[in-house]
């Protein structure tokens, strides 16, 4: 595991970093999952854009949200964390 970070951390990134690079591919007109042209129909081509662009829009606010003090608690947490000097 990487130095210093916990495990959330770790899995919150490595998920954001794949929507965001599926969300890449689509703005390209590719797809990560290598399916033949041929197989895919207006509808599942739809479908693939939009779902790929929830699941980025998930994973953003999610990895937003829980690394950062942005609820009552998480701000009291920040408080006592800088009143003991536990953080960077």
């Amino acid at each position: 595991m990487l130095k210093g970070l916990d495990r959330g951390t770790v899995i919150r990134t490595v998920l954001l970093f794949i929507a965001l690079a599926n969300q890449v591919l689509v703005m390209f007109g590719k797809t990560a999952i290598p399916i033949d042209e041929a197989q895919l129909n207006h509808l599942a081509d739809g479908l693939y854009t939009a779902g790929s662009a929830v699941f980025t829009v998930i994973m953003t606010l999610t990895a937003w949200f829980k690394n950062n003090y942005v609820t009552n608690k998480g701000k009291a947490q920040k408080t006592l964390l800088k009143q003991h000097n536990l953080t960077k």
